[in-house]
This record gives C-alpha cells, structure tokens and sequence, in this order.
C-alpha cells in the first residue's frame, strides 16, 4: 500500500492576542495521497489559511506531528526547514507576492538562486516555465506592468522553478475577475492532470471545487465530517 504524500495527525495551532489563547487549528488530521488536486474549504477564521502555512513549513504546530514523504516536518531545525520549503513546495499566494524590482523572469529564477542552480540553467529553465504559462512575451516587464492574471501567472511559474512535488496555493483566485480566475484554476489544473503535481489549494470560493477532485471542510479550526470527492 502506498504511504499519503502528506499525513497530520492531531494538528493543533494556537495564537496568543493579548493574555487570550485562540486555537486556530483544533486536532486536525489529515491524509493527502500524491496526485491529489485537495480543495480545503472553510469561511474566514476557519483555520485554513493556518493549516497550509503549517504543511508549508512556514509555521509551526502547538501539538501533533506533519509527515511529508515520509518525513516528520514539524521537528526540523530552521535549516531543514528552509532546505525543505525550497526543494519540496511551491507556494502560490493571494497577492501574488512578487519582488517589485525584477523583472517576470527575475522572479521566476529567484528560487532557484538559493538551491545553487548555475545561472545560465535557471535563466534557460525560467524562460521556459513563462512560456508554459502563457507569458513568453512578457518576460521583461516587472510586475506593475503586468495585469493581475498575468502576476499570478508568474507566481505559479515561480512555484515551479525547483520543481517541487507539492503545490500550495492560498486563495490563489481571490484578487482576480471570475474570468481570470477561472484561467488560474484551468492552469492549475493542467498541472495537476498533466503532470501529477500533488496540489492544496485553499479557499471560500466554492467554484473551485469544480476543478479539484477532493474537497475538505474546516470551520472553527476543525475538521468536518463532511467529504466531497469526484
């Protein structure tokens, strides 16, 4: 039997706000085999948001245990840690997060700088991710002059520039018109057919549960029974 590319067992997440404890997360555990396209739905202040942080390796649990390919997460040191966001996760985010400075192929070959990649390799394999995502043309603008769809584009060829296996994409549509975001959604579906990317993606946006082929629930920081599959 083949092992989840990701298991949790237990999660747990709390913040302090002042002399309060919030538990964001509340004994979550989670199962996500390779290949997967996993919609984890939920209303703001769900948990969410924090759980893809902790998969990520952006965050750290209160309690409970992150298994990754095999691998514990949660008790790696800051090194591991960074090795393991750089090498096994691309991550897509909301605001697209892209260094204002640089151009789209700057940013696109920015991750790679940090996994020793010679430059004229990253330079080459950048190039090509644009192309894949439609953005061949634009490679020389920075991103204020790129439309928003066109950023998340780069954002996503970013993700892939040290070709992880898993993506994580946090409200990945939630600055976009439906019609662009419908295009991000088919992109990220591609990937996930064509090239068995294992993707999570997270969000309030029940559209999206058109293109995934699981969806779970979080509502106060815990899982709900329910479970949708296609």
């Amino acid at each position: 039997m083949t092992l989840p590319i990701i298991q949790t067992y237990n999660l747990h997440r709390d913040f302090m706000m002042g002399e309060q404890t919030v538990r964001a997360l509340d004994g979550v555990t989670i199962e996500v085999q390779a290949g997967e396209f996993l919609a984890i739905m939920g209303p703001s202040g769900s948990g969410k948001s924090t759980l893809l942080y902790l998969l990520g390796g952006l965050d750290r649990p209160t309690e409970g245990e992150i298994w990754v390919s095999g691998r514990e997460i949660a008790g790696l040191d800051e090194n591991d840690l960074a090795t393991y966001r750089g090498r096994e996760i691309g991550f897509i985010f909301q605001a697209f997060h892209l260094v204002a400075t640089m151009t789209a192929l700057q940013n696109v070959e920015f991750p790679m700088i940090f996994n020793a990649v010679l430059p004229k390799i990253r330079h080459e394999r950048a190039r090509s991710l644009l192309e894949r995502v439609g953005l061949g043309e634009r490679m020389g603008h920075r991103p204020t002059e790129l439309s928003g769809g066109q950023q998340q584009r780069v954002a996503i060829a970013r993700a892939l520039a040290n070709d992880p296996h898993i993506i994580l994409a946090d409200e990945p549509t939630g600055n976009l018109d439906t019609h662009t975001g419908q295009e991000v959604m088919e992109l990220l579906t591609r990937l996930n057919r064509e090239e068995g990317r294992t993707i999570i993606i997270v969000s309030h946006d029940p559209s999206i549960t058109h293109y995934t082929t699981r969806t779970l629930h979080l509502l106060d920081g815990k899982l709900e029974i329910r479970e949708e599959s296609l």
